[in-house]
């Protein structure tokens, strides 16, 4: 017997895990197809040495009560049961350039962040506030944010620029580079990008800041595990490679790599959305739209160091680092050149088990061109499906991991004598194992001159057919949480998205 669903959800990164749940808990028949051994997307976490590494979600914004993202993990019924460990108050990110030693601190809290940073800027105060205010009303203008009201793009704020945003607020060039050193989190382009990406990944930070413990697949587990509770069947290992479409023209079913079918009445594509259109086929699309999303251009990759300590080596800090080789570098930090690689890096530190004072681990992450692996993109690899790419492709790993480390070695001299072990992932890695194209950070570039262009409704010309995910308009865990329940608005009605958000409200006021 064909087996078939109300909702066939393709891909489980957060989005479609997210999407999925909201509409088993409704009482809809629900399936998950996921192509890798591990669920999550971008929650994916590995294991080296038997200790646990992230490869996307190194901390969450958010999460204390009565935020945006407690109350939709708390309505997705997964919050109590998170593991979460909150980073320091005074400053969860700090910001350095070059070979100064100063760390500017990003302060949990809007007054704390301007006190925090009064300490190095004191005649900012006034501009500081009214930055944190800036970022406040950007948010609260956005569809969603504040999980119910909003529910139109402002035009105005979309159209806003970052550059010419701080510009404004502070004639401080530091202070400016201070305020974008995070940037890391939607990509390096604070030149280019609308001021609303900015604000939405920055606010939700400085309204709290946790890191997950035991890595960010906890997220994904918990979501699995209630999907399951509420009947739903979520599969991996379970690749879609095409989609099924009746004489009429209607999509019926999906057909897996193994040759299975599934069919539903409804399809939601968390997959890259490239991988949606090649699978659709471009005759069942508007000419004008394959061509709007084939124009866009992906945000860039990022190549990681992943550090195995020696015990009791290196102390252990309850902060991301972000690191500079110069002030103006943050305005296009993915921009560098091969000879001076790593211009830029992020650093995190995970706490031993036997003692916390100190770090087991150390995560660097720096920008990567696909460019510079263009040469093994035949090549693919995953834990289902290994294949070694060569001497050359591990030599040339190996020299980055050691690149890294020399700069980080600038910040802890002792690093090298304190490695026990090391391990790296590419463009490559991020491409195979998130699906992501090219191996992109967060889908593709935002551009404040044209913000609607790589805006995409939920809603497909295929009746049946919604998108969600990073590839939609906001990426990181609270965007993708917010467009799944965008998407399930267009399948459920706005209405009944509004009336259980506004259930969890009235429970946490």
């Amino acid at each position: 017997m064909k087996k078939h669903y109300d909702i066939l959800v393709i891909g489980s990164g957060i989005g479609g895990l997210v999407s999925a749940l909201i509409l088993a808990k409704e009482g809809l028949k629900v399936c998950v197809l996921e192509k890798n051994s591990q669920y999550g997307g971008n929650l994916q976490t590995f294991s080296r040495d038997k200790l646990i590494f992230d490869t996307g979600v190194h901390y969450l914004g958010g999460l204390s009560k009565g935020q945006n993202l407690h109350q939709l993990f708390s309505y997705l019924e997964i919050m109590e049961d998170l593991r979460l460990h909150k980073m320091d108050a005074d400053g969860y990110d700090k910001i350095t350039f070059g070979d100064d030693t100063t760390e500017f601190p990003h302060a949990q809290g809007y007054e704390n962040f301007v006190e925090q940073l009064s300490k190095y800027f004191p005649e900012e105060k006034e501009n500081l506030e009214n930055y944190c205010e800036e970022l406040q009303r950007v948010c609260s203008n956005f569809p969603r944010y504040n999980l119910v009201g909003k529910d139109n793009y402002n035009e105005e704020i979309l159209h806003l620029n970052t550059k010419r945003f701080i510009e404004s607020i502070t004639p401080d060039r530091k202070l400016q580079s201070v305020l974008l050193g995070s940037n890391f989190l939607y990509a390096g382009d604070s030149e280019n990008i609308p001021f609303y990406v900015h604000a939405l990944t920055v606010n939700s930070y400085i309204q709290s800041a946790y890191k997950c413990e035991k890595g960010g697949s906890q997220i994904s587990k918990l979501l699995v595990r209630k999907l399951r509770e509420y009947g739903a069947e979520v599969y991996k290992r379970t690749e879609v490679s095409e989609f099924v479409f009746n004489s009429e023209g209607n999509l019926v079913a999906v057909k897996t790599k193994e040759g299975n079918e599934f069919y539903a009445d409804k399809f939601i594509s968390n997959i890259e959305i490239r991988s949606t259109i090649r699978m659709i086929g471009e005759k069942q699309l508007k000419k004008s739209f394959v061509n709007r999303v084939l124009s866009w251009r992906p945000v860039s990759s990022c190549f990681s160091v992943y550090l195995v300590l020696k015990p009791n080596k290196i102390l252990n800090f309850n902060y991301n680092i972000y690191h500079y080789a110069s002030e103006n570098m943050v305005w296009n930090a993915f921009k560098y050149t091969k000879d001076n690689w790593p211009q830029t890096y992020m650093l995190s530190s995970t706490p031993s088990k036997q003692n916390s004072s100190f770090a087991e681990s150390l995560t660097a992450i720096s920008y990567m061109d696909f460019e510079e692996v263009r040469k093994w993109e035949d090549t693919f690899n995953t834990v289902t499906d290994e294949h070694d790419r060569g001497e050359l492709y591990e030599k040339f790993k190996l020299e980055k991991a050691y690149k890294m480390i020399d700069a980080l070695e600038k910040k802890f001299p002792d690093l090298r004598a304190s490695i026990k072990s090391i391990y790296t992932s590419s463009p490559l890695s991020y491409r195979d194992y998130i699906g992501n194209f090219e191996g992109n950070m967060y889908g593709y570039a935002k551009t404040s001159e044209n913000p609607l262009k790589t805006m995409v409704s939920p809603r497909t010309k295929i009746n049946n057919l919604f998108l969600t995910g990073q590839s939609v308009n906001m990426h990181g865990i609270l965007g993708c949480t917010i467009g799944a329940f965008n998407t399930c608005a267009e399948i459920l009605s706005k209405e009944i998205i509004d009336e259980r958000l506004n259930e969890v409200l009235n429970k946490t006021n």
